[in-house]
């Protein structure tokens, strides 16, 4: 890995990675295609950092520049998730096996359900090696104390998932572990692009399923472990 790329949709998911490059010294910042582009260092890893803003195209359209203007050759998507899989509750953490959008339907076309048509993969698959890394990683920090690391598919879609019957749906179409708006769509410009990537996703609210005993939003706390999460694997990369 020469440089790794970060992207994160909201200024609270990016902000504890966009901290620990400033205390680092050096960091370059580039305002391209409306994003502001972060370059420096944390530990011996160069990083090009990036809010890409909520959704699917402002994701997508990051994670391209970010490949092909500024030089990433591995790609991290982190921030907050809502819980979908069986077992999983607020901060517990996703990693992705691979992504998918809940919300391409092109079944009329022959296509299966969530499939992106005349694309040659159903899902975008992640580098299973920076998975198996973050599976060891992940028990040694401190900041994991007292949460669940699960490793599955990652959903995305351009709307928030607040409504019982909504994510009954996803998960019937899906399968996923959790669901977001920007994930998929990244997977889908690095595989364009033959960029690996990974989504580190904090579980913060439980997508409106009011017979979990928990349910809550949390999202200031999910994204700051979120990132706090990332910010440690990379020192020990």
């Amino acid at each position: 890995m020469k440089k790794l790329g970060i992207i994160a949709a909201m200024e609270v998911e990016s902000k504890i990675i966009l901290d620990a490059l400033k205390e680092n010294g050096g960091v370059k910042e580039t305002k391209a295609g409306g994003t502001t582009y972060y370059e420096g260092s944390i530990a011996s890893v160069q990083i090009v950092l990036a809010r890409s803003g909520v959704g699917k195209v402002n994701a997508a359209l990051c994670a391209q520049r970010m490949i092909l203007q500024f030089g990433a050759d591995f790609i991290i998507n982190t921030g907050i998730a809502g819980a979908i899989g069986k077992g999983l509750g607020v901060f517990d953490v996703v990693v992705s096996s691979d992504a998918v959008y809940h919300d391409m339907d092109a079944v009329a076309w022959g296509y299966k359900i969530c499939q992106v048509p005349q694309m040659d993969v159903f899902s975008f698959e992640a580098d299973k090696k920076m998975v198996e890394k973050i599976q060891t990683i992940f028990p040694t920090l401190q900041e994991s104390k007292g949460h669940k690391l699960a490793v599955g598919r990652v959903a995305s879609g351009d709307q928030f998932v607040a409504d019982k019957e909504l994510k009954a749906r996803i998960i019937q179409n899906a399968s996923p572990l959790c669901v977001e708006m920007e994930g998929a769509a990244i997977a889908h410009a690095c595989y364009l692009c033959g960029v690996p990537f990974v989504i580190v996703r904090t579980l913060s609210d439980m997508a409106d399923d009011k017979e979990e005993t928990t349910y809550t939003f949390n999202e200031e706390t999910a994204a700051h472990l979120s990132g706090a999460i990332l910010l440690a694997i990379i020192k020990k990369m």
